[in-house]
């Protein structure tokens, strides 16, 4: 009996003693628990967001919505898939904690939940997403106190009006307007279901950013409801066939930034349900006074603009119409495509004589915006200006898997199916978002180091710990020297080319402009723009890719200038910093425009008979002009005319010159003077055969002499060459 006793009552008796430090644990860690009324009232208590100065931004006033005012599909909706047994359970579903204690034991995991809705409320709105056994034992308390307050119709209610749809929408009535554009009180069973299938992970399963996935777990949703009675056949197999939503129904340009801030966070946490964020404190880069001033942009299409610190890496402000869409570039590519890596490679640098004439690449034959003018031109005045061919020609030397190897570097990736020589002038089927080309360019203006711009710089919880914090992570693109050197080519495009609405900017500015086209006219124009300090950039055109009158050269120029004048008010910023492996160097302008051959100026070379550009020093021209140091020209035509001797020179203005005649051992000097295009001797005799020399002089520095063709002069020279005329 003795041992029976023991063997019974101790572990009892331990059991006992368990159970009771149990219970004194529970009500130790749960003491001073209180359930806050107003907190479920509030949607966003879950999130605060602060600008740069440390000051909370005042979010958009979210709207609610009455139980009554629902079809009662869309509390079914949410209880089906998220809490089947809520109508029957008080606040805690120990069947389903069970089933999911089992599974996680199983795996040795914790990845299985068994949330009721009012445990979600409880949790969106008082506590924390930390996974602790305290934090838990603080939401069963807060749930049971809901459940004897409040009824089930009233905790639908609350969670329906607090929970967050992803995209900075809160609460049913405002995720109606988002997704559908419509009342929330007209939603159907599959617009109900949509939106339940983002409660678990508003980021993973949004419509816009998955749209495969959402269609899944919505009708996934559907299929719950019909075998939990909520939906008939009928209802069902038309819910399925409904379509989701493919782009936002309602404008957010007064949110746009809060927009960015929201996405940020659903892309650090990406498998966060609705929620789960708990109380934190998000710290943006956000300038308001700047943010302002984005918001009062005005045209007569859709509109992006955004402004992004290049040293913090931050995102200063946004602004836009319709989202972060991805739009055909057009020749804003051509810098971070085709000049900044043909330049990296040497096959180019900013003096290289192109012809710009038509060119047929293999049946493609692209075309400038005013036709081909069949001249040769610089590298950098085609930049400057824009000129296509010029660009497609680099483009076709480089070959398109080399050159958006390097986009790749920045985030901006072409499909291989998009390889063609148009790339040259952005076309491609999908094309890039504004702030992914404003970080493009922002690699320019940080010596070739390419980080994504963020909006967010740091993440606190409900007790000021930093749980992130942004550290830009550089990769190298661009070797300085290229860096510089484009960023220079673009200073000129400021100045005199696409962009010289930038021109009177009292200090340096880097700029490109571009301008996509479809059939029925201009669809889409940019301008972007950079000094050291900042990126701004700006786009116009419509999300529906309708026609727009604007070029890239026009109204985006102008608001880039307002935004540029607004940053630096009552400054400049700090000019680009020098490279030391870029110099500056002359070279013979003559043999440039006549020849397009890159030669380093004669030293002894006269003023304006050269021009200065940059070049890398391991890459700068070799080869010297002499022409001023050993003259040389090239062989003048000589011809005989009415009893004279015509000598034509070539040009070449800065030289003197001797010309002698020879005629039977006798030497005499005709001429000795300036350049004249020709010299006539009138002092021959008919009869006579003479031989002629032409000597180039430069200062004192005598040259190659040449000698010209003997000429005879006829007895009849005497007549004119068209004397038969008449």
């Amino acid at each position: 009996m003795k041992k029976v006793f023991l063997a019974i009552f101790i572990p009892l008796g331990v059991l006992a003693v368990l159970l009771l430090g149990g219970l004194f644990y529970y009500f130790g860690v749960t003491a001073g628990v209180k359930l806050d009324s107003e907190k479920l009232q509030i949607s966003t208590a879950c999130v605060r967001i602060y600008d740069n100065n440390g000051e909370q931004i005042e979010t958009a006033k979210r709207k609610s919505v009455s139980l009554d005012e629902l079809p009662d599909y869309v509390p079914q909706a949410f209880v089906s898939v998220e809490d089947k047994r809520f109508y029957s359970h008080h606040g805690l579903d120990y069947k389903r904690i069970c089933g999911a204690l089992l599974k996680n034991i199983k795996t040795f995991s914790f990845r299985e939940g068994a949330s009721t809705i009012s445990q979600q409320l409880i949790k969106n709105t008082h506590l924390t997403s930390e996974k602790t056994i305290n934090r838990k034992l603080r939401e069963f308390k807060l749930t049971k106190i809901l459940e004897k307050r409040y009824s089930k119709e009233e905790i639908v209610e609350l969670y329906l009006n607090s929970i967050y749809f992803g995209h900075d929408v809160f609460g049913i009535a405002s995720a109606s307007d988002f997704y559908f554009g419509k009342e929330a009180e007209k939603l159907g069973p599959a617009d109900a279901a949509m939106l339940a299938a983002l409660v678990r992970s508003p980021n993973r399963y949004s419509p816009f950013r998955n749209g495969e996935a959402c269609l899944s777990r919505r009708n996934f949703v559907l299929k719950l409801m019909k075998e939990q009675g909520y939906l008939d056949e009928t209802a069902y197999l038309n819910a399925i066939k409904q379509p989701l939503p493919e782009t936002p129904a309602q404008s957010q340009g007064g949110d746009s930034y809060l927009s960015l801030v929201f996405d940020e966070l659903s892309e650090l946490f990406p498998d966060a349900g609705a929620g789960e964020l708990g109380s934190v404190r998000v710290y943006t880069f956000l300038d308001r006074q700047l943010q302002k001033k984005l918001e009062e942009t005005r045209a007569d299409s859709d509109v992006c603009t955004i402004v992004r610190d290049n040293r913090s890496d931050g995102i200063k402000a946004f602004y836009s119409t319709c989202g972060t869409l991805k739009r055909l570039p057009a020749s804003t590519l051509k810098p971070l495509l085709v000049y900044g890596p043909a330049i990296e490679e040497d096959l180019i640098c900013p003096a290289t004589p192109i012809l710009d004439e038509k060119t047929d690449f293999s049946g493609y034959c692209p075309d400038d915006a005013g036709g081909a003018s069949g001249k040769y031109m610089s590298a950098r005045y085609a930049l400057a200006h824009s000129v296509n061919i010029p660009a497609v020609k680099i483009l076709n030397a480089l070959g398109c898997e080399r050159a958006a190897a390097y986009l790749d570097k920045m985030n901006l990736h072409v499909d291989k199916s998009d390889y063609s020589l148009a790339l040259a002038l952005g076309g491609m089927r999908e094309g890039f978002s504004l702030p992914a080309l404003a970080d493009g360019y922002a690699v320019l203006a940080n010596r070739g180091l390419f980080s994504p711009a963020k909006a967010i710089s740091r993440i606190e919880n409900s007790k000021g710990k930093t749980i992130y914090e942004y550290k830009p992570r550089d990769t190298r693109v661009f070797s300085a020297e290229t860096s510089y050197l484009v960023s220079d080519m673009l200073k000129t495009a400021a100045k005199e080319g696409t962009a010289k609405k930038l021109r009177n900017l009292p200090y340096d500015v880097c700029a490109k402009t571009g301008t996509a086209e479809g059939k029925a006219g201009n669809t889409d124009a940019y301008t972007i723009a950079y000094t050291s300090e900042d990126t701004v950039a700006v786009w116009l055109g419509n999300r529906d890719n309708s026609e727009i009158s604007a070029t890239g050269g026009g109204i985006p120029a102008n608001i880039a200038l307002d935004i540029l004048k607004t940053l630096y008010k009552n400054r400049s910023p700090s000019p680009l910093p020098p490279c030391d492996g870029v110099e500056e160097l002359s070279i013979d302008i003559q043999e440039y425009e006549k020849n397009h051959r890159i030669l380093l100026s004669d030293p002894n070379s006269p003023f304006l008979s050269d021009r200065k550009e940059l070049f890398k020093k391991s890459a700068a021209p070799l080869e010297m002009s002499n022409k001023y140091s050993a003259p040389r020209i090239e062989m003048p035509t000589i011809s005989v005319r009415n009893g004279a001797v015509n000598i034509v020179l070539c040009q070449a203005e800065y030289y003197d010159y001797v010309i002698k005649r020879e005629n039977q051992g006798n030497s005499v000097t005709i001429y000795r003077g300036k350049y004249q295009r020709c010299i006539s001797d009138n002092s021959v005799v008919a009869g006579e055969s003479y031989r002629y020399s032409v000597t180039p002089f430069y200062k004192n520095i005598e040259g190659e002499t040449v000698f010209l063709p003997l000429v005879h002069i006829d007895t009849a020279s005497d007549l004119p060459d068209d004397w038969w005329d008449g």
